[in-house]
């Protein structure tokens, strides 16, 4: 080793010497012409700069929007895109959620900062053992969505919502118990509890805060919800259209209401369930329909996760430090790892 460092050494003072001296060489007219040069160049690159920030200010959208080039660095691996004809993501875009902004036609209009033909897509309801193979299809096709899980199911499975970030997505929160917010018999505490519980259980599981991205179940968030979301600077998202695949029978109707609708709309927020199987099995035709018509994803992140309350964080980690079978669904307890 010592070796070659000297030899390393030494060709680094060699390269010196000889640059001194071929500099030596050069008569003082030409270096000067040189350096004249190098600055010219350097002003040339500050003023390319300088441009392309301004551009970039003038073109980003108002109302809390601004659009990256590129996306930021992910919390996980980054994920090789090995499909040239995938659906990918054209667009990623954060958002400030400064005063809890809505998106969503069907609750929220005036914030639209889809273009034409451009799609988000959502996942509400997991993690659930059907969630990995949601994220295999969205993998297939190099592109991203935002998930909104609750928070039981993310105590049951943080493996699998660990994935969900480490895959590039963004994930939010929707309730602790998917409970109706809008139902009678729920105080505002309660109503609270349920919100900030999800949240401080997404980040047990996660291990990192969440995006300050909510969605209320049923899309039901009573008016004092939404001016305590604002207080607490998280976003609320209801959708443009929704899947309905909890109705469905089958995948191939799962497919055909999404496509259907945005052939109406021309763009929008799509509202599906990783939650469900038929879901699962629909996507891989889903999102090549979307390439084929010509859509185009656009990945939504937040400026800067959601601040849980010490309070639900610690209910969580309390409820969940001696789990019994009788809260857990059979499917986390139970796994069949071979089966002749």
């Amino acid at each position: 080793m010592r070796i070659k460092a000297v030899v390393v050494a030494s060709a680094i003072s060699m390269c010196a010497f000889s640059s001194a001296w071929s500099q030596a060489l050069i008569p003082q007219s030409k270096l000067q012409e040189q350096e004249r040069a190098k600055q010219e160049q350097l002003k040339q690159e500050e003023a390319a700069k300088a441009e392309a920030a301004k551009q970039s200010s003038a073109s980003a959208p108002a109302s809390g929007m601004t659009t990256a080039t590129a996306p930021a660095a992910p919390k996980g691996p980054i994920i090789a895109c090995s499909n040239p004809n995938a659906l990918g993501v054209s667009r990623v875009v954060a958002i400030d959620t400064t005063g809890g902004p809505g998106f969503g036609f069907e609750h929220f209009k005036q914030l639209d900062f889809l273009r034409d033909k451009e799609v988000v897509l959502t996942f509400d309801d997991g993690p659930w053992p059907t969630t990995p193979s949601v994220l295999k299809s969205l993998d297939e096709e190099c592109t991203r969505a935002i998930f909104f899980p609750i928070g039981k199911h993310a105590t049951y499975y943080p493996e699998i919502l660990k994935q969900v970030l480490a895959h590039g997505h963004t994930v939010g929160a929707h309730t602790w118990s998917h409970a109706n917010l809008a139902d009678k018999k729920m105080t505002e505490d309660m109503q609270k509890d349920e919100i900030e519980k999800g949240f401080s259980a997404v980040k047990w599981a996660l291990g990192t805060e969440p995006a300050p991205f909510f969605r209320a179940p049923a899309l039901q968030h009573p008016p004092a919800m939404v001016t305590y979301l604002g207080e607490r600077n998280i976003a609320i998202w209801s959708c443009d259209m929704d899947s309905f695949d909890f109705k469905a029978s089958k995948p191939e109707t799962v497919i055909k209401t999404v496509m259907t609708k945005l052939e109406k709309n021309g763009k929008g927020i799509i509202l599906m369930h990783d939650f469900q199987k038929h879901t699962a099995e629909a996507l891989p035709a889903l999102l090549k329909q979307l390439k084929a018509g010509g859509y185009k994803v656009v990945q939504v992140k937040a400026k800067a996760p959601v601040q849980t309350i010490a309070k639900y964080d610690e209910e969580v980690t309390k409820d969940i430090k001696l789990p019994t079978v009788s809260s857990r669904p059979v499917s986390s307890v139970v796994e069949t790892i071979s089966e002749q």
